[in-house]
């Protein structure tokens, strides 16, 4: 499974993203910090439609912030795309 989470130095709601994700048992997050590279954010943007951090990908879809990820984890689809994948 592959995750990008786009993150800045200091956001709380990037932190209790990783945190959720670290709790179901992902190890890697490939992180895309938007306040060292302008491109970064550029091309946040133009993928997502947002300016705010996190916005997450797993395995390449848009899941979006640390809001959106919750209701993914709360909807029983977090679990799933783990359990996919870890067979």
């Amino acid at each position: 499974m592959k995750i990008t989470m786009y993150t800045s130095g200091f956001c709380p709601y990037c932190t209790n993203a990783e945190r959720l994700l670290k709790n179901k048992g992902v190890q890697v997050i490939d992180k895309i910090f938007i306040d060292e590279s302008e491109d970064a954010l550029s091309q946040m943007i133009e993928m997502t439609g947002r300016r705010t951090v996190p916005q997450i990908f797993i395995n390449d879809q848009h899941i979006g912030g640390f809001d959106d990820l919750r209701k993914f984890d709360q909807s029983g689809q977090l679990d799933q795309v783990i359990a996919k994948s870890s067979t």
